[in-house]
């Protein structure tokens, strides 16, 4: 029988000048990358809408408000089975950096994940940094250039 395919879902959130991104550094995990940037989100929690499970990642990885905007892209591994949805939001209130999600509690679990940094990174320098997934990075950039968001 087939596993039932992960969803992920992941916020875009235009701050300031740049994005909200989560800086990982000293990932033991994959040594291949120990550093790299990720847009936040993750796994839905039971009974969640992908909107409702898009906003409390937000605020637990940056401690902000967002709201939906729209979706904006969709992008599914075979690798992972997992499906990933990215959604536009908009910051709504709250200070950023001030997250208290589970990968800043020091639990062990966390350790070969590294460090996560909360950063806004400026709109001209996204093409610059290792953003992952790297087939997002590409449709960010093309959107940033078209100024979409």
């Amino acid at each position: 029988m087939k596993e039932k395919q992960r969803i992920r879902v992941s916020g875009i959130i235009p701050m300031e000048d740049g994005i909200a991104l989560m800086h990982r550094k000293d990932v033991i995990k994959r040594p291949e990358m120990p550093e790299y940037y990720t847009i936040p989100g993750g796994g839905l929690e039971d009974g969640e809408t992908y909107e409702e499970g898009t906003i409390r990642e937000i605020r637990e990885e940056f401690g902000i408000e967002v709201e939906i905007v729209r979706k904006l892209y969709e992008l599914k591994s075979e690798k992972f089975n997992q499906l990933e949805i990215f959604y536009l939001c908009k910051y709504i209130e709250g200070e950023f950096g001030t997250g208290t999600g589970p990968e800043f509690s020091g639990n062990p679990k966390y350790i070969d994940s590294g460090k996560y940094i909360p950063e806004i990174v400026k709109r001209e320098d996204i093409k610059n940094i290792p953003l992952m997934p790297p087939e997002i990075k590409e449709k960010i950039i093309e959107d940033l250039e078209k100024n979409k968001f």
